[in-house]
């Protein structure tokens, strides 16, 4: 040990870096022409020592170790004029170096509206060491998003994952969100859903954003725990402006289908209190109410007449409540000219409240369809055998759940040119629950043969197949023939899962000749706690006469007439009156109760060291982290079996078996980086990177979870999953027009070891004395491999002729391979794309803005991908592409007073996911949602 510090001491001492007995400091800030608003990831650079640094958020730099002297400043940034400035170098002490940037052909255009945005971002990327995509919160403003997801779809290689027609999950360069990670002012969130790692961003409000930046590549003082993209999202600070500032945002949202208007409104500030002291916040509000037309389908087979059916067949009228409140605070203390101070906090609260009404068809007793004309196959109660039915269900779905995040960060930054020393302490929870949901309330009528009741499904309907009722259309809707089957009433859903963290990092800079090496190394420690209790409540039945006209509304549905339906509150209202006569299942109870339940505990600690090379064309970043994890693991084995009953010999009893089950486990993962950042010319940036990251398993796949029914179906968690393991490779070119704007064009490859997919088997086994059938569990995948292409561009064309030079255009698109192979049910392998990867996905934005107008129209394309992993080619889960057309309106009044005008969904986009199965593409699952128009006004002061 004592030799390796005398040769790294060596080395460095032998190195070519000037010895400086009398040297002084640089430092300065960059803003606008205005002076008012810094300008991030400027490019300042002293020439004679071709050293260069980038402004951080509060536009400010600083150059230590720098020989008395004379020297040359120039700053640089996208859309602006290069400015130079003389200054002399003291033998000891600083000297200041503050710039105000003109944008090119003069003025101070530089921070306001969708230019500004542009040249934002590209200013960030530009600076950035790796793969970088940046969306600011001015251009969240341009688009018309309702929640951070949507905003993040605007950006290269990106596209979101809806649910009931909004953005919610994050997919990178077409790969799983899975694989991606979350931070917020740093800290790490976990996610509110029992199930997942990924956060929903539909969470997170776009009103209480700074900006966001998707960092694609990975250097070492970053966390490893992704293979997508890291997703670092950061709120204002009292610092981002010279000025105090004041934003209030008022607007009304009119859905379609729900025909309601509803509010949002945002208020955010910055507020100086003294030269070194600042608090900047924000808080918002958003009401939305929407219906939802949805057709699902399930069992598709062929009969012997080559007949293809859906044994089930179910009809879903939505209608949604969601609001969401967003609470951000910022403090801010400069406590020297080296060192800053702050304390972040963010709370958000997300309400979904789902009214579903259900009309359900169950024609797996008929065997085969009756008849078949062209695409319509009938289905004939008369054709039943005595004891068959035709099963319909009506049922009612009241489910509220609120979700929650909270994070807290108290840190400091220092930075004296020479040193650098940065510590943070957070805590982080989300939770996600439930406490009276009724999901659902059923009930059921059954035709048999000699019902005369005739279905016709029409399965030649572009989307979906599309029943009427040939025969005894009285007796199927008629409400009083559907007696209440069942209520399943879910008393707690309750996921927690929060995360204690702390890090600290320290870089020495050592000023060179040519360029400044840096030496940075830090550590970080994470506590990390999740878990799920679910109780569920079972009524197989009522003491008395309760049927589907006792609770009777209306629907709300489109598509076609589904019968009748219940009513919102109707179902809920019933049982509170009369909890006494419904009947409970303790068994099926206890069941559902024990099931879910789970707690793991997720440890880590990191460490990393690297070096760092930077000069005004050429920046390497190398290194290593380790990241050493520990999992405590609780979960139950329930098992239920078919005993005598004790008080009748002659029947059976059905006996569950709850027991505690405990895992520990721990491993460690070496990850390495080379990162390499050239600039032969100002307006030219190439990049490469070479780097292993790793994504952890599902903390819900990891949890000991196991359950087998009476019929030996077994379904187990796996706490011996491994996490994904990816070695990662990029490589691009940025081109910077001397106009706001850029070409850029890149490559990647991913290789992942141990990628997790569900698997299915039928062979026979025991665990813990208790037999079974058959298994489904997660488990790790081989080798998968990921490669592909992106490409954008982006240009304000100020250059061509009034009135043209107000256009502006961003145009990206990625290309993704992304396969890797899975075991059938036979235990064949196959070839599959990887869950939730497109192939094809691109953006564009075209835009106006002169004057006091400005137009956008947006557009997003993802190209299908696969949804699930069915147990053969035919059984697989595809979600079809989708494309979604947005607009913008946006007119300045006065200074400060904008009104605005957006247009979501302008062609109705639908969703709708199938499977290939006997030659076609046969409905899986098909909505739509209608367009949202939104308006309003914002004022500043």
């Amino acid at each position: 040990m004592k030799t390796s510090i005398r040769i790294v001491a060596g080395l460095l001492a032998s190195a070519s870096f000037a010895t400086i007995a009398q040297a002084g400091e640089v430092a300065g800030s960059v803003h606008d022409a205005s002076g008012e608003r810094p300008l991030q990831s400027a490019s300042v650079r002293i020439v004679e020592l071709n050293r260069a640094a980038e402004t951080d958020r509060a536009g400010n730099y600083v150059f230590g170790d720098v020989p008395a002297g004379t020297y040359t400043l120039e700053a640089r940034y996208v859309g602006a004029e290069v400015t130079t400035k003389n200054i002399t170098v003291p033998a000891t002490g600083r000297i200041g170096g503050d710039f105000d940037l003109p944008a090119i052909g003069g003025g101070d255009i530089l921070v306001t509206g969708q230019t500004a945005n542009l040249t934002s971002a590209l200013s960030r990327q530009k600076a950035a060491d790796g793969v970088v995509s940046v969306l600011t919160r001015d251009a969240v403003g341009q688009f018309p998003d309702q929640n951070v997801a949507e905003s993040l779809r605007r950006l290269p290689g990106i596209n979101i994952l809806n649910d009931q027609g909004e953005g919610r999950f994050v997919a990178v360069r077409g790969l799983d969100p899975n694989l991606n990670s979350t931070s917020l002012n740093g800290v790490r969130i976990p996610a509110p859903e029992s199930d997942v790692r990924q956060v929903a961003l539909d969470v997170v409000s776009s009103d209480t954003i700074e900006s966001v930046e998707v960092k694609k590549s990975f250097t070492p003082d970053m966390d490893g725990d992704f293979i997508g993209a890291s997703v670092e999202i950061k709120t204002t600070s009292a610092f981002d402006s010279k000025k105090n500032r004041y934003s209030l945002n008022a607007e009304g949202s009119w859905n379609d289908y729900s025909g309601k208007v509803t509010p949002k409104g945002a208020f955010d500030f910055t507020q100086k209190l003294g030269e070194n002291f600042g608090i900047a916040g924000s808080v918002s509000y958003y009401k939305r109410k929407f219906e939802t037309d949805n057709v699902e389908a399930a069992d598709w087979t062929e009969d012997d007449n080559g007949n293809a059916y859906a044994e089930s067949l179910e009809y879903r009228d939505y209608d949604v409540e969601r609001t969401r409140i967003n609470a951000a605070l910022s403090l801010d203390w400069r406590v020297s000219d080296t060192t800053k101070a702050y304390v972040r906090g963010n709370w958000a609260q997300f309400d979904d409240h789902e009214y579903r009404r259900r009309t359900t068809f169950d024609f797996s007793d008929f065997g085969e369809a009756s008849s078949a004309t062209g695409s319509t196959v009938r289905f004939d109660t008369a054709t039943l055998d005595d004891g068959d039915k035709l099963t319909i269900e009506r049922d009612h779905k009241d489910r509220f759940e609120r979700q929650r995040i909270r994070s807290v960060a108290i840190g400091s930054d220092t930075d004296t040119g020479t040193w650098k020393f940065n510590w943070q302490g957070s805590y982080a929870k989300s939770t996600e629950k439930e406490t009276f949901s009724v999901d659902p309330s059923r009930y059921t009528a059954e035709f048999e043969n000699d019902s005369g009741v005739a279905i016709d499904v029409n399965n030649g309907n572009k989307f979906f197949p599309a029943y009427s009722v040939a025969n005894g259309a009285a007796s199927v809707n008629d409400a009083g023939n559907y007696a209440f089957d069942r209520l399943e009433l879910t008393t707690l859903s309750d996921s927690q899962d929060e995360e204690w963290a702390a890090k600290a990092d320290l870089a020495r800079t050592f000023a060179g000749d040519n360029g400044d090496f840096t030496v940075q190394g830090g550590v970080k420690a994470r506590w990390r706690k999740k878990s799920y209790d679910f109780n569920m409540s079972r009524f197989d039945g009522y003491d008395g006469d309760y049927t589907l006209a006792d609770v009777l509304g209306k629907q709300t549905y489109r598509l076609l007439d589904m019968g009748p339906v219940a009513s919102k509150r109707g179902p809920a209202d019933f049982y509170r009156a009369n909890e006494d006569g419904f009947e409970y299942n303790d068994v099926d109870s206890l069941i559902d109760s024990s099931t879910s339940d789970y707690s793991v505990r997720e440890d880590i600690l990191a460490g990393y060291l690297l070096g760092r090379w930077d000069s005004a064309t050429l920046r390497v970043i190398g290194g290593v982290r380790v990241e050493r994890t520990y999992n405590k693991l609780n979960g139950n084995l329930v098992a239920v079996s078919e005993q005598e009953d004790p008080t009748d010999p002659d029947e059976t009893i059905s006996v569950v078996d709850v027991s505690s089950v405990g895992y520990e486990r721990n491993y460690t993962n070496w990850l390495p980086s080379l990162t390499l950042r050239w600039s032969p010319q100002s307006n030219l940036v190439a990049r490469a990177a070479g780097y292993k990251t790793v994504v952890r398993p599902k903390l819900a796949d990891l949890a000991p979870r196991y359950s087998i029914n009476e019929d030996g179906e077994a379904e187990f968690g796996n706490p011996y999953l491994k996490p994904y393991q990816a070695w990662n490779f990029d490589a691009g070119f940025d081109y910077y027009f001397t106009n706001n704007g850029a070409i850029s064009f890149g490559g990647f490859y991913k290789s992942i070891k141990d990628y997790t997919y569900s698997a299915f088997s039928s062979e026979e086994g025991t665990f813990n004395g208790v037999d079974y059938t058959e298994l489904r569990s997660p488990v790790n995948g081989d080798t998968a491999t990921v490669a592909g292409l992106e490409a954008s561009f982006s240009q304000v064309f100020s250059m061509l002729p009034a009135p043209f030079d107000g256009l502006l255009t961003q145009l990206n698109y990625t290309y993704t391979y992304a396969r890797g192979t899975v075991l059938d049910d036979d235990g064949v392998a196959r070839r599959i794309s990887l869950p939730s990867s497109s192939k094809n996905t691109f953006n564009v934005v075209l835009g106006y803005e002169k004057g006091p107008v400005s137009l956008r129209a947006a557009g997003t394309f993802r190209d299908k991908y696969l949804d699930e992993v069915g147990g053969a080619p035919d059984q697989d889960r595809i979600v079809n592409q989708h494309f979604q057309l947005d607009l913008s309106a946006k007119f300045k009044v006065t200074e400060n007073v904008r009104l605005f005008a957006d247009w979501v969904n302008v062609n109705n986009a639908k969703f709708y996911a199938y499977q290939d199965f006997a030659g076609s593409k046969r409905l899986l699952q098909y909505e739509e949602y209608g367009s949202t128009v939104k308006f309003g006004a914002k004022v500043t002061f």
